[in-house]
């Protein structure tokens, strides 16, 4: 395999058509935002993860995944290293966790990049809509101060 083209690989999802389940997208297009200047970071946003990212997961030093949670406390903000999972579940054609993803990708390429993390934010609703509830409106900062200092360590490194 030929060596990463990308320091940083960002790959959000979420549905804008589902509330708080858009942070993903509109957080996407913030980092699109903030970095087009930067030539080494790349942004993606899907409403899904698909196994079709493994090959774009492993041209790239870094990866940061964005989406929300509604395992997490509504407006909670994490940011967690992500390892793949031990060994493959069966592939999954539609959807993939970023566990999933990343084991894909070691799996196909033989490579990870060297750093995976995973940012959240605990959804209040998922419910039709196109607006985001208070506690994911307020957490839109850190989320985005989180971001960047990801990107820029990953930039460095």
């Amino acid at each position: 395999m030929a060596q990463p083209q990308t320091r940083c690989l960002i790959l959000a999802c979420g549905n804008t058509l589902r509330s708080d389940d858009g942070v993903g997208s509109w957080l996407a297009e913030w980092a699109q935002n903030r970095f087009r200047a930067e030539s080494q970071v790349r942004v993606i946003s899907r409403q899904q993860w698909t196994p079709e990212l493994a090959e774009e997961t492993a041209r790239t030093c870094s990866v940061l995944f964005i989406d929300c949670s509604v395992d997490s406390a509504p407006g909670s903000v994490k940011l967690l290293p992500v390892e793949p999972t031990a060994a493959p579940l069966g592939l999954a054609t539609h959807h993939l966790s970023a566990s999933e993803l990343l084991a894909l990708t070691r799996d196909l390429y033989s490579t990870l990049p060297a750093t995976a993390q995973l940012l959240t934010i605990g959804a209040s609703s998922t419910e039709l809509g196109e607006k985001f509830s208070d506690p994911v409106l307020h957490a839109l900062p850190t989320a985005c101060r989180l971001i960047e200092a990801a990107v820029l360590q990953a930039l460095k490194n």
